[in-house]
């Protein structure tokens, strides 16, 4: 038994626009004036993170620096804007990152470096 009519369901959604559009300029606002800054802050890579170049082959198949590696079961892989990219749409990209293993060995978090952090010493020469 249905007893929302249509005119109610008009008024109702209009009210919701009244509400949530001056919050979303206001958070528009907010997230374009923090924009300029967030290019200039360095991500902090962990101590233990090593740099290579890794070329997805056939997830989770990988190759580090050249060798046949392979990613954990759980493997994180960050893109330049710190976002997480699944590692099929990396298919035959050889990328420099830094990276961290697993205890088992695996590669188990992966951050793509862009152009200014692959031109500073990796985190565990600092």
């Amino acid at each position: 038994m249905n007893r929302c009519t249509a005119k109610t369901s008009f008024l109702t959604s209009t009210r919701i626009l009244r509400i949530a559009a001056p919050v979303a300029l206001l958070a528009g606002l907010l997230v374009s004036s923090l924009g300029s800054t967030a290019q200039v802050i360095s991500r902090p890579f962990p101590p233990n993170a090593v740099r290579g170049i890794l070329t997805v082959m056939q997830p989770p198949e990988v190759l580090m620096d050249g060798k046949a590696d392979r990613l954990s079961p759980g493997a994180r892989i960050r893109g330049t804007n710190n976002m997480l990219v699944m590692s099929g749409a990396m298919v035959g990209q050889a990328m420099r990152v830094n990276y961290t293993r697993e205890p088992n060995g695996y590669i188990h978090d992966v951050w793509v470096l862009t152009d200014a952090e692959a031109s500073l010493p990796p985190p565990n020469q600092r």
